[in-house]
């Protein structure tokens, strides 16, 4: 009965407003997205409230389940146009628009026009240019204008010293700026709105004048979205959200599975929303690529929360603002969820607050108080809501005056009525659309549910819907180690354009992700893979192909990521043997086209002769690394610290995960030489530098894990010249638990490279000698002689490094002490030994103790 009324309601109010064209033209293009393989989102705002709606299967959620109110979207009260805003998959909301045009009349659909305007530095340039000043002169000009949100040229010259000064005493200035202020604020481009969409009753140019780029491209209308709604037209909007994609691609991967397990596919629209899994995995803040839920922020409010109700997702939606986490309230909802008593402003308001433990949260609260308190009908209770937003002091005096005088006539006292009115009116400002929160907390649970049942399927789709950003790729794949979800390299015989699923649930590499590797080019690589099969060897290849769309850079790129490993013996027999095989595939086909045959009809280029690889030895690991780094944006098949990590265990506290591992929980760490850090000493390869005011934050990574470094300006000064991308660096410093980012943090003391730590920590040089090998003594006194350290200057608290000589027979050893001789143990000196001893005759000893180094360092 309660759903049979508040349809009644609801119809009543849609035919009395003149809007059933509306819903049912929304309804319509909805279901032709559904069913012609566009994914469509679940809902978004004020719309999700409608029972209507949600049986036209515009929306996905049960407004009456979680109580969202009609009134917040359509008012009787109050005239205004309905507005869903309609989220569909990135990659079908242009196909979905193209049907509207096709169905309702392409003279009665358009997009709508935004316009760009001369905003206060802009203007000073464009009239610079015209004018005919120099670039210099202008460019002076347009940053003495303080660059602010709102600006204009009026409040720049009142706070702006050097632009006042310039206006002046500067005529060239001075009649600049005077032309400036007279076009300031003017329409200088057109460009489209994000996702607007007009339909009119008739051909539009009855409504509004068209706009068409001189190329031809779409039209749009020359009214903007409000001049649009001021003549009558109604604006949709068709809005791409790229988590969509990323459900739809998980989802086809999962059925997939499915299917060859004998399972029916997965209806993600009528997922139970109470499974456990999900939500242990939400309270462990295991977020990552989860819908509205991934940020550092949001995850330590939801190990605060712990979440264990689609309730407390909704919530956590509209927590995260500056408003609510400011306001303490975010604290109260946290701890009544969690024991504390909840205190309710009157009995009567039990009903409405207990989903949020008392606590004013949304905007659907403040209406339902004000009905339930002092009889407000909801399009009233709309009313005081918009009032109580705009803040405007007459508004606001006559619904206070209705609000105690409705809660009298209930038998409210003033006083109390008044305390709550001041209550919703402060809370009013921080409430927020629960009908959106709602709608955007189910595809949050979405993609959570997709990433606690089918990870691999889940975190394959996220890395093919964020390829085109490296960063994001690397996030993602450290993430799939996170969870031990195995990373497969590209192949150009088994991957695909995008990121894929193996039987075994491994990922493998998408060639699509591969720098310098353009769409067209892989697209005509795989189909000639999918028609003729798999390629043989790189000639094969090169043969096959077209060159003409996979030119040699393209090539390079692949091979060089790693893509085309099958196809010979490495990688530096691959790249040398590449001019070759494209000078044969062009070659074969110049011949083919020509229609080369013998006078038997024998095909010359038929039996063409292979030609044979010359195989060299394959890159060294440093240039194979920095190779994959180039085209994949990470390392893949090892990391260039592995090389160092038996020298770095002397100096270095252990690798960055242990390390952190080892620390004590927030607000209990232990040990250390400064208080509430522990000082340590750990060494990584810089993965990223970031400048943030006056810090500048390096990330340092030596595959266990990263960990941030901050340097203020005299340090970052004093380092600058350490600070390059892909450089191995010790650092020694204060670790401590950021309780923002929720993870830990370095502050260096002292930074130094690999050349420099070695030479800071080394104890002793170690030579061997066997009997019966020749050894040139004056070239070796010479070396050491070179690279002499006084004992009298000490280096980082080393006054060099003592150099021992072993020698030894069949029967015997002795270790001789070369004392006159203590050396700075560089490279140069280690490659040097070497070439006199050998590789295994040269041997580096460290002090035992880190600890005795690290002091020494700190001092």
């Amino acid at each position: 009965p309660k759903y049979e009324k508040r349809l009644s309601h609801e119809l009543s109010v849609i035919e009395g407003m003149g809007f059933p064209g509306y819903f049912l033209i929304v309804a319509d293009f909805i279901e032709w997205a559904r069913n012609n393989g566009v994914p469509v989102g679940p809902g978004r705002g004020s719309g999700a409230g409608s029972l209507v709606a949600y049986v036209l299967a515009i929306t996905d959620l049960d407004p009456l389940a979680y109580d969202l109110l009609f009134e917040r979207f359509l008012n009787p009260e109050r005239v205004s146009m309905p507005d869903f805003d309609i989220d569909f998959c990135m990659e079908g909301r242009d196909r979905v628009i193209e049907y509207v045009a096709q169905r309702y009349g392409e003279k009665r659909v358009s997009q709508i026009i935004t316009y760009g305007t001369m905003a206060a530095r802009a203007v000073v340039r464009d009239v610079g240019r015209i004018l005919g000043h120099p670039y210099g002169m202008v460019d002076r000009v347009a940053k003495q204008v303080p660059f602010a949100v709102g600006m204009t040229l009026e409040k720049a010259l009142q706070e702006s010293p050097e632009l006042k000064d310039s206006y002046a005493n500067d005529e060239e200035v001075h009649y600049l700026i005077d032309l400036a202020r007279a076009l300031e604020g003017l329409s200088r481009n057109a460009g489209k709105h994000a996702g607007g969409v007009v339909i009119a009753p008739k051909d539009l140019i009855e409504f509004t004048p068209l706009y068409c780029e001189a190329s031809g491209g779409n039209r749009v209308t020359q009214f903007d979205k409000d001049d649009v709604e001021a003549v009558g037209l109604v604006k949709f909007d068709f809005l791409g959200l790229r988590t969509l994609t990323i459900i739809e691609r998980a989802v086809k991967i999962a059925d997939g599975q499915r299917a060859a397990a004998g399972e029916p596919p997965i209806d993600i629209r009528s997922l139970p929303l109470d499974d456990a899994a999900s939500y242990k995995l939400l309270k462990a803040g295991d977020t990552t690529a989860v819908f509205q839920l991934e940020s550092s922020g949001m995850r330590r409010l939801i190990k605060r929360l712990q979440p264990d109700q689609f309730e407390d997702i909704v919530a956590l939606v509209a927590l995260y603002r500056p408003g609510p986490l400011e306001s303490g309230m975010v604290d109260d909802f946290i701890n009544r969820k969690h024991g504390q008593a909840v205190k309710y402003p009157h009995p009567s308001l039990e009903v409405v607050l207990k989903p949020t433990y008392g606590v004013i949260l949304y905007q659907e609260q403040v209406m339902q108080i004000a009905r339930e308190l002092s009889g407000f009908s909801l399009g009233g209770a709309d009313l005081l809501r918009r009032a109580m937003g705009k803040k405007k002091p007459e508004e606001m005096a006559k619904q206070r005056g209705l609000f105690v005088d409705g809660a009298a006539e209930n038998g409210v006292e003033e006083k109390t009525a008044t305390y709550i009115f001041d209550l919703i009116e402060k809370f009013a400002g921080y409430g927020f659309n629960k009908s959106h929160s709602a709608a955007y907390a189910l595809v949050s649970y979405q993609t959570a549910w997709l990433k606690t049942h089918y990870p691999a399927a889940f975190m394959c789709a996220v890395l093919s819907a964020d390829m085109d950003h490296t960063d994001k790729v690397v996030t993602m794949i450290d993430e799939c180690t996170r969870m031990q979800i195995p990373l497969l390299g590209p192949d150009i015989n088994h991957s695909q354009y995008d990121f894929s699923v193996t039987d075994d649930n491994s990922v493998r590499y998408g060639l699509g992700a591969i720098k310098g590797v353009g769409r067209a080019a892989l697209e005509a690589i795989l189909a000639e893979r999918d028609t003729a099969g798999e390629y043989g060897d790189l000639h094969e290849f090169c043969r096959r192909i077209d060159t003409g769309k996979a030119n040699r850079r393209v090539l390079e790129a692949l091979l060089r990521s790693g893509a085309l490993d099958a196809l010979g013996p490495n990688r530096a027999s691959l790249m040398h043997a590449l001019p070759q095989a494209l000078a044969a595939a062009e070659q074969h086909r110049s011949a083919a086209s020509a229609g080369q045959n013998d006078m038997f009809g024998l095909s010359v280029v038929a039996e063409e002769a292979e030609v044979d690889y010359q195989t060299i030895p394959e890159w060294p690991e440093d240039e194979r690394l920095r190779a994959e780094r180039d085209t994949l944006g990470l390392y893949l098949t090892g990391h260039p610290i592995n090389a160092w990590e038996s020298e770095l265990a002397n100096f270095t506290h252990g690798k960055i995960a242990a390390v952190v591992g080892d620390m004590a929980g927030p607000g209990e760490q232990s040990g250390g030489y400064g208080g509430g850090k522990r000082q340590t000493v750990l060494a990584g390869l810089v993965v990223d530098i970031q400048r943030r005011g006056r810090r500048l934050i390096f990330t340092l990574d030596d595959r266990s894990g990263r960990i941030e470094c901050t340097l203020f300006e005299e340090k970052a000064a004093r380092f600058a010249h350490l600070l390059q991308q892909d450089k191995l660096l010790v650092v020694s410093g204060g670790l401590s638990y950021d309780d923002y980012t929720e993870g830990y943090r370095l502050s260096p003391k002292d930074i130094m490279d690999i050349d420099e730590a070695r030479e800071r920590y080394a104890m002793r040089i170690l030579l061997r000698l066997s009997a019966g090998t020749e050894l040139d003594v004056d070239r070796l006194a010479g070396c050491l002689e070179r690279y002499r350290c006084d004992e009298n200057v000490a280096t980082g608290g080393n006054a060099g490094c003592a150099v021992m000589l072993r020698y030894s027979n069949h029967k015997a050893r002795a270790t001789i002490a070369l004392e006159q001789h203590r050396v700075r143990a560089c490279s140069e000196l280690i490659d040097d030994l070497k070439g006199l001893f050998g590789p295994e005759g040269v041997a580096v000893h460290y002090r035992r103790s880190v600890d005795s180094a690290a002091m020494a360092l700190n001092a």
